[in-house]
């Protein structure tokens, strides 16, 4: 088994640390990587071989592409003649799996994905697509590369993709804006900065937690913590007033809309 990887980044090096955690070996594991600072701080790291760009990939069962969207075009052109008997898995946001097949001189083994940052602590959700030419073993092996950095939902539809991305994709940061603001809140009521992301930040991972272990859905749950003429259902009333869940439903869309966006313009075949 050899899993080579495109970039040496921090959703790379999540993706990695997680693999050697689940039992990959090392020696499993190659990383072409630009930065020689980089690729020997991995090296030491997990124990895995590195390379140059300008280096030949060894023969791999699946090429994991982890670099920057804008770059992803230059890197699949160059890389074409080494990976056609490769699994590709992709975590550029925004490229859809017939954009980079293209790229690839044709490619039909394409698995594409969009991860979140709670990845770099193995806590992530990835939204996966595979296209028409993954195997039932391919899938397999995707899914034991993507379990390493948290949980997975397949779709069956590329364009849902863009779905994830506005949810899980972009999640985090409406969830960083809600304990910003409960942080603020907290200020606002005369509490240090201290005492105020304590306050947040516990109460937002309590009540995760809460919710995950419970077998009530969220809104029972906010139900049974809004008594009747309390604190928590003046709150709530004051949301509702706000438009605060039509705001967050607008602004997913926006999100799917914007990365639908970004697949029409990564595709596009340059002019001239």
């Amino acid at each position: 088994m050899k899993i080579s990887f495109i970039g040496g980044g921090n959703m790379a090096a999540a993706m990695i640390g997680g693999m050697v955690a689940q039992g990959f070996a090392g020696s499993e594991i190659h990383i072409v990587e630009p930065d020689a600072g980089k690729r020997a701080q991995l090296q030491q790291q997990f124990g895995v071989s590195t390379g140059a760009p300008e280096d030949a990939l060894p023969k791999s069962d699946a090429v994991v592409f982890a670099v920057k969207p804008q770059q992803l075009r230059a890197v699949a052109e160059a890389l074409a003649p080494q990976i056609a008997d490769s699994l590709v898995v992709t975590i550029a946001a925004g490229v859809r799996a017939d954009t980079l097949s293209r790229w690839l001189s044709g490619a039909q083994r394409i698995v594409r994905v969009m991860p979140n940052t709670p990845a770099l602590v193995r806590a992530g959700i990835s939204g996966a697509y595979a296209a028409t030419g993954v195997t039932a073993d391919d899938r397999a092996l995707a899914g034991r590369i993507l379990d390493s950095i948290g949980e997975t939902v397949w779709v069956d539809d590329e364009s849902d993709i863009d779905g994830v991305t506005a949810i899980s994709g972009s999640g985090p940061a409406y969830v960083f804006y809600f304990i910003e603001s409960l942080q603020a809140a907290a200020r606002a009521q005369g509490f240090n900065p201290e005492v105020a992301k304590k306050l947040a930040y516990q109460t937002f991972a309590g009540a995760v937690k809460l919710a995950m272990a419970s077998e009530d859905d969220a809104a029972t749950l906010r139900v049974k913590v809004t008594s009747k003429g309390g604190t928590t259902e003046r709150a709530i009333n004051a949301l509702e007033n706000s438009q605060v869940r039509a705001t967050i439903i607008a602004a997913a869309a926006a999100a799917a809309a914007r990365s639908k966006e970004l697949g029409d313009e990564l595709g596009r075949e340059p002019q001239g």
